[in-house]
Formats: C-alpha cells, sequence, structure tokens
C-alpha cells in the first residue's frame, strides 16, 4: 500500500482519531482497519477501538511509531538507518511534543535520514592505516587485504539524538 494512499496523511493524532471516530460510528470496521495499517497501526488495534476495548485509536506515540514504521517500509530502512529511525521512536517515547512534530505533515523519516548522510559526510574522518592493513574485504569471491584509504563519518548517538530533535522539533 503506498503511504497514505486512501486517507491522506494526517497532521496530528487528533485527526488521526477523529477520522477513526467516523468510521466506528458507521460501523465500516474495514475501513477503519485500512485507516489503521495506512498508519502504522495493527488491524487488531482497530478491533479493539470499534469494540470499544481502547478509547481511541491511537496515542500520541503509537501514532508517531506508526508513521515512522510505514516511511521506513517504504523507504527499506536497514543497517545503521536502522538505529537511527529507532532513535526518532526512543525520542517519541520520551516526549509527548516530538510525537506531535513527528507526526506533522511535512515532517518526513527521508528527509530527516538525508541529514544524518550529510552530516556523515561532511564529518568523515580517516580510518587508520594501522586499522586497515589488518582490514580483510571480499573482493572478487576472495578474501583480501583492504587497500585504502578510507574514510567514516557516521554520526555517534548523540550527534543522532541532536538532528533528530533539530529536524522535527527545530531546536
Amino acid at each position: 500500500m503506498a503511504l497514505f494512499e486512501r486517507f491522506g496523511e494526517f497532521d496530528s493524532v487528533e485527526e488521526l482519531n477523529m477520522t477513526a471516530e467516523g468510521l466506528k460510528e458507521e460501523g465500516d470496521l474495514e475501513s477503519l482497519k485500512v485507516l489503521a495499517e495506512e498508519n502504522g497501526l495493527d488491524a487488531a488495534d482497530a478491533e479493539d477501538y470499534a469494540d470499544g476495548i481502547v478509547t481511541e485509536l491511537a496515542s500520541d506515540l503509537m501514532a508517531a511509531a506508526g508513521k515512522i514504521a510505514v516511511e521506513s517500509k517504504a523507504l527499506g530502512i536497514d543497517g545503521i538507518m536502522s538505529d537511527w529511525k529507532d532513535t526518532v521512536i526512543e525520542e517519541c517515547a520520551e516526549d509527548k511534543a516530538f510525537c506531535a512534530a513527528v507526526r506533522k505533515k511535512g515532517k518526513y523519516l527521508k528527509e530527516y535520514m538525508a541529514k544524518l548522510i550529510q552530516y556523515s559526510f561532511e564529518n568523515k574522518v580517516p580510518v587508520s592505516a594501522e586499522i586497515l592493513k589488518i582490514t580483510k574485504v571480499k573482493h572478487n569471491g576472495k578474501l583480501e587485504n583492504f587497500n585504502g584509504p578510507l574514510y567514516l563519518g557516521i554520526p555517534n548517538r548523540m550527534e543522532v539524538r541532536k538532528i533528530a530533535r533539530k529536524y522535527y522539533l527545530g531546536e
């Protein structure tokens, strides 16, 4: 399913829950499930909401984490970028304002990732020749010594958090 294909992108958890309330009042469980899926929530969440087990489809954290999950899947996020994505979820778990910022229209995981990659290139440093001379890499099916130079600029955890807060909150 394409991002926000049927119901569009919501600017807040309140908008998402208002739409869910309308679908619940209409008794449209199938559309409620589609709404949940489009927003990174489980069909079971939609069923619990429709059955009155919970009073809203999504909490602040669920809505933010759901948006990140949908975007991450569409982008094929993996490796170090998965760690960077998880930092956004951690920030959401600690800060309700961060959840709201993530949910905002115009704030996208791909743009946050681009900022981290830009930071990586702008802050790369050479890897020591002592490390490189013992590093083995697979080349043409054979394990060979790495033939440098090599530069890395992967941001540390604190920088990742700082970039996330600056992008999503403007701090």
